[in-house]
């Protein structure tokens, strides 16, 4: 009986020590490889990329300044890895995005920088409505930027190697700002993925974007309210921007319409988006004749522009018809439910006019 009972402890503990084995490949197969998995340490990675730094024309000087405090960032990889996959549509996401006292904020913030904001408008031909949504719905009005230090989150994210091309390209226009003096190092915070400032610009969009608002001789999107309105303002303009236009408007579909007509819901990045807009684009007048009316059932504006067909949920969801404007939004940020949100607080901006 001993010995029968001898055996059968052997065969578990055997087998519990195959299931810890077998356990173990399996995470270990399930588990995402890092640079620090199979590369170097992260010390070891940042003296390869001040070298890199050094080999790109950046003096030594500014290399050890923008190095000299940085830190790896779990949380930067946790949130890069482990970005939120919530169900929403735009009936739920809406209301969130958008509560009563945030388009209040925005319709007093646009009021209080009203005369900072036409001299923009005037410039750059952005309609000031517009910019004021964008800055509530990054950043809470400038109130929530960040507190990331730059560099560090930018080191981090291509040590982390998912993404480590776009991010060693972030980090290169990180110090190219820091060289221009625009802020330094020390100040220079930002998200978790190293967007900066009050209009959250990734170092790139930085680059190519951001303006000295008020002649100062820096672009100081942080704290400087001119070069923030102005530096969002040219984003748009550079994009294709048209202030005798709006975004688009939420429409009603006749019973039958043909669905196929509108963009495809994913479509796999900016570019193959915009050739799907390209086939779906039409004339109000086409789209009227093909049953489309404003939401509230009457006709469509009587103006020769063209609209493409987006349905940010599916068919069953809500329908817009989307201007011009609407491409230059989905460049800053390619969502549906993100365009939806700027130029619903757009339109809430605009009316009732504000006294």
């Amino acid at each position: 009986m001993r010995s029968i009972n001898a055996i059968k402890s052997v065969k578990i503990l055997l087998l519990s020590l195959c299931l810890a084995l077998c356990s173990q490949t399996s995470f270990a197969a399930d588990k995402a490889p890092t640079a620090s998995d199979t590369k170097v340490s992260f010390e070891q990675y940042i003296v390869k990329l001040k070298q890199e730094a050094l080999a790109k024309g950046f003096e030594q000087a500014l290399i050890d300044d923008a190095f000299a405090n940085v830190v790896f960032h779990q949380r930067a990889v946790k949130a890069d890895r482990n970005q939120p996959e919530t169900v929403e549509t735009l009936d739920t996401y809406l209301p969130k995005r958008l509560p009563d006292w945030k388009i209040k904020r925005a319709r007093a913030k646009y009021k209080e920088h009203e005369v900072l904001l036409k001299k923009v408008a005037a410039k750059y031909g952005v309609q000031p409505r517009f910019i004021v949504a964008l800055w509530g719905l990054e950043t809470n009005f400038g109130k929530i930027m960040g507190n990331y230090n730059v560099i560090s989150a930018l080191s981090t994210l291509a040590y982390e190697g998912r993404r480590e091309v776009f991010f060693k390209k972030q980090l290169w226009a990180a110090l190219q700002i820091l060289k221009e003096g625009h802020i330094d190092s020390v100040n220079m915070k930002g998200s978790w993925a190293g967007a900066m400032g009050q209009n959250q610009f990734i170092p790139t969009s930085f680059v190519g974007y951001a303006v000295d608002g008020d002649g100062d001789g820096k672009k100081d999107i942080w704290a400087n309210q001119a070069d923030v309105f102005a530096s969002m303002a040219n984003y748009l303009n550079k994009q294709g921007w048209s202030d005798q236009l709006t975004w688009g408007r939420q429409v009603k579909l006749p019973s039958g319409f043909d669905t196929s007509l509108a963009i495809p819901k994913n479509t796999g990045g900016r570019k193959n988006w915009l050739k799907a807009w390209a086939k779906s684009e039409k004339t109000l007048a086409q789209w009227q004749a093909l049953g489309i009316r404003r939401s509230d059932g009457t006709n469509l504006p009587v103006v020769d522009i063209k609209a493409a067909l987006v349905f940010p949920d599916d068919k069953k969801g809500r329908a817009y018809l989307a201007y011009n404007n609407y491409k230059s939004l989905m460049h800053w940020n390619l969502s549906y439910y993100f365009v939806s949100s700027v130029g619903h607080l757009s339109d809430q901006i605009k009316y009732p006019p504000i006294q």
